[in-house]
């Protein structure tokens, strides 16, 4: 049965993506005070885990969940965004972001193949016109998204990661953001670790504490006001909305990544930038109202 504030949570969703679209901003500000490659990566994830562990372990005494027994859920979605954010380090921006987001593609199969559930007609309509979104803006080659190397192969893995975490969070239909989220940070520490002593050479040289110090103030109101309440809504809303529209509308993020680009730098917003936004925005649009509008599917 359909959430009743269905669209209000769609909206959401493509709101709070649509934010991400601006992360470049403070991470260019990371970079310019010290803490390059990963580093800020992974200071984003220790310093949320830290806050919230005096709180999970309050919930764990008074026999509430926790969400410490939700590591594939936390494996797949922590995991899969630093999968996506390392991979900047091996390949160009286009080609992770190229490979990233073909999520919504893994997400439809996922429902299909292993939730078993129907696909409506109105979904191949909109996953249609979110790739040829994406392929018009980042297509420039002319070239078919195909791996060429290891940062492309990982950012194909952390959509295919997202997608698959989005099912399992569907599957398990949380009714609460938190538990959900300590485990994305707690299980997405381990990743960022793992990756990053096997990218240590790409992490570029450790932050000298002064630098990390100097930047906490700011570390702590992106995470805080940022990254922990969109990252809880991203996290809770495919239970309430199905894997494969959340698949969709995180393409939000490229529509303002591409505007915001273009007015804050020297990148450009030509009639490919326009047409593919206008075509990204056309399948969120179209997702919102129509799988608003359905009934239950019965599974094929």
């Amino acid at each position: 049965m359909r959430h009743p504030h269905h669209i209000t949570i769609c909206i959401g969703v493509t709101f709070a993506t649509g934010i991400w679209g601006l992360y470049w901003l403070p991470q260019r500000e990371l970079e310019a005070a010290g803490l390059t490659g990963g580093w800020g990566t992974l200071a984003q994830y220790i310093i949320p885990l830290v806050l919230m562990t005096p709180i999970m372990l309050w919930r764990a005494c008074k026999g509430r969940v926790s969400g410490i027994r939700w590591g594939l859920i936390g494996t797949l979605t922590g995991g899969g965004i630093v999968c996506y954010a390392n991979s900047f380090l091996l390949t160009d921006v286009v080609h992770a972001l190229m490979m990233f987001y073909l999520a919504p593609v893994w997400a439809t199969l996922l429902e299909r193949f292993v939730q078993r559930q129907a696909i409506a007609p109105s979904r191949y309509l909109t996953l249609a016109l979110a790739l040829a979104g994406v392929w018009v803006v980042f297509g420039q080659d002319g070239g078919l998204p195909i791996p060429r190397n290891a940062g492309d192969w990982l950012a194909l893995a952390g959509g295919a990661m997202v997608a698959a975490g989005a099912a399992r969070v569907n599957a398990a239909q949380p009714d609460s953001p938190l538990p959900i989220l300590y485990s994305f940070y707690v299980y997405g520490c381990i990743v960022a670790a793992a990756i990053g002593w096997l990218l240590r050479s790409e992490l570029g040289p450790v932050p000298a504490t002064d630098d990390l110090i100097a930047m906490l103030p700011f570390l702590l109101v992106l995470v805080l006001v940022f990254l922990m309440p969109t990252n809880g809504l991203l996290i809770w809303s495919p239970a309430k909305v199905g894997a494969g529209v959340f698949g969709i509308l995180i393409l939000a993020e490229i529509v303002t990544g591409a505007i915001s680009a273009a007015l804050l730098t020297d990148e450009s917003f030509g009639w490919r930038e326009a047409i593919g936004c206008t075509l990204i925005l056309l399948a969120g649009a179209i997702e919102i109202f129509a799988s608003g509008r359905r009934t239950e599917v019965k599974p094929a």
